[in-house]
Formats: structure tokens, C-alpha cells, sequence
């Protein structure tokens, strides 16, 4: 059970592995695109070139899917960045269902773990297998492997880091049930667990008055989707504004938070400490693109500023 690129690594591995996958369960197809037509899941995608049937409920507690997937008989659920199930559901295997997670749980439960671990300036992440309960990302943990997080990984090498690892975990953790040497361990919670939740336009808006690491940190754990973003203050308008990547100059600020400077190849923006470099922007209807490029056919103004 899966819908995005990051589950499809493991239904290959399954396949290439020979377990024998009675089935695959996706998300239903969604509109996307510019004529909004509807488009199958990553995971759908690779289920019919594997010609495996497909489930697409639009309720996981529907009768027929539920009687369709208990007369499979399966020994096990694997659950890859799928949704909530519903007890009804997970309980169905006779071994059990198991989430992979890509955090080292019982850190950054939630939504977007890649993305919080980024966005915190962590400097190790991991992936977990768990068998699901009534909680999300709460069920005893089966097995982990750690990932480092290098200062130069953004949400997009990270992803396909943890991929790897994940497939490899995945792997290993079927074959603990399967010879019934798993040893699940419950969850121990504490004061410093982290959370990662879903990422919205109040906790992806970057505040130029924060420290520049932090910036960085947040441009970094969004650079895939969906963008860190500000507002441009140009000639009294406001406009929104992505931005993909920026570095540290190392350059004492001079200005208030937001105000800029910049010249034909580079723009800088004053943050609580230090100039910030951007690299790669978006602006409204336009792709996103390297400064430079920008710069060569837009000029800013001196009153222009970011809020």
C-alpha cells in the first residue's frame, strides 16, 4: 500500500526479491497538470508495469475491498507513505501490517519527515519499520537503520537516500516475520521528541528576522515541494515569491531583516545576522530559476524587500 515515488523503490525490491505480491492499494487518480486530467499514482504506475492488479478505493473501509482482501489470505500488509487505516483493515494479515517510516521513530512522527529533519538541522535521520496500531506512527517499532544527514542535502537528496535505505529495510524486516525472529519493541516517548507535521503556508513562509542558518535550514527541508516562500514588497504591491536555494556569504547584515541588495549576478538579503545569498527563485507564473538567469531580465528597485 503506496502512492508516491518514495513507495515505488519498495514494491520493485518486493518484486525483484519474489515475494509474492497478491495485490497493490493506491490512492485513487487525481486531477494534475494544466488541462487537470486525472493521473495514476507513481505506485499505480509501477503495480501495471508489473501486471499487478490494482486497488484504488475511495474508502479503505468499503465491503467489497474489504472482502477482496480477505479472500487473498495475505501474510502481510506493507505500508509505504500511504494514509490512516482503519482497524479493520490493518488487522487482516495474519502476521500483522507494518509501516516503513522514514524518521528514526519515535522522532518526527507525522507528515513530512524528510522535510522537518531538514528543517531542524538535524545532522542524522533515519528509516523504521513498525506494526501499525490506533495511533499514527506510534506501533512498535521492528527494526531501523540510521542515515547522515551531510550539510549539503536538501529534501530532494534525502529522499533518494532514504529510498535506498528504506527498500533494504523493508526487505530485511519481512524476512524477520517470515522466520518469526522479529522482536518488536514498543515506542518509548519522551519531552524532546520532535513532530513532523503536514507542511502548510504558515509553517513554509520564511522570516527574514530568524538567524541565516535557520533560513538555509528551512529552504533546504522544502526545496522539493512544496518551495519555501516570502512576499516581495514592489512598488507598494505585494507578490509571492519561492525560493529553492541560498547560501551563506558570511557577510554581516547592515540592513533590517527582508531589505536587500544586489548588483547583476548576485541578490542578497539581509536576515538577524548575516547576508543571504539566493540562488535558485520563482516568481509568480515564471519557472524556478538561478539568480543569474533572473538577474538578466529583472531589475529589483531600491525600496524592494522581502516581509
Amino acid at each position: 500500500m503506496g502512492t508516491p515515488d518514495f513507495a515505488v523503490g519498495v514494491l520493485n525490491a518486493l518484486i525483484e526479491h519474489e515475494y509474492k505480491v497478491l495485490s497493490v492499494v493506491t490512492a485513487p487518480d487525481r486531477p494534475a497538470g494544466r488541462g487537470r486530467s486525472l493521473q495514476p499514482s507513481a505506485v499505480k504506475n509501477a503495480a501495471l508495469r508489473h501486471h499487478l492488479p490494482v486497488w484504488q478505493p475511495e474508502s479503505l473501509k468499503d465491503p467489497e475491498f474489504l472482502k477482496t482482501l480477505h479472500e487473498l489470505y495475505p501474510d502481510v500488509f506493507v505500508v509505504v507513505a500511504f494514509r490512516m487505516l482503519p482497524e479493520v483493515l490493518w488487522k487482516i494479515p495474519k502476521k500483522g501490517t507494518f509501516n516503513l517510516h522514514a524518521s528514526l521513530l519515535p522522532q518526527y512522527r507525522g507528515a513530512a519527515p524528510i522535510n522537518w529533519a531538514l528543517i531542524n538541522g538535524e545532522t542524522q535521520t533515519g528509516v523504521t519499520t513498525f506494526f501499525i496500531d490506533h495511533q499514527i506512527d506510534t506501533g512498535a517499532i521492528i527494526d531501523s537503520i540510521a542515515c547522515p544527514i551531510e550539510s549539503e542535502d536538501n529534501a530532494s537528496s534525502l529522499h533518494d537516500k532514504l529510498i535506498v535505505t528504506g527498500t533494504q529495510l523493508v526487505i530485511n524486516t519481512l524476512e524477520a516475520i517470515a522466520n518469526n525472529s522479529a522482536e518488536p519493541k514498543p515506542q518509548t516517548d519522551s519531552e524532546q521528541l520532535r513532530s513532523a507535521p503536514k507542511l502548510t503556508p504558515e509553517n513554509t513562509r520564511i522570516h527574514w528576522d530568524s538567524p541565516t542558518e535557520k533560513i538555509i535550514n528551512l529552504i533546504r527541508g522544502l526545496d522539493t515541494y512544496p518551495g519555501a516562500w516570502t512576499t516581495l514588497i514592489r512598488n507598494g504591491q505585494a507578490v509571492k515569491v519561492k525560493i529553492y536555494q541560498a547560501q551563506s556569504t558570511g557577510l554581516n547584515s547592515e540592513l533590517a531583516p527582508g531589505h536587500l541588495s544586489y548588483d547583476k549576478k548576485s541578490l542578497l538579503v539581509h536576515t538577524a545576522d548575516q547576508k543571504l545569498a539566493i540562488k535558485i527563485i520563482q516568481l509568480p507564473g515564471k519557472k524556478k530559476m538561478p539568480i543569474e538567469s533572473l538577474l538578466n531580465g529583472y531589475s529589483f528597485e531600491k525600496d524592494d524587500k522581502f516581509v
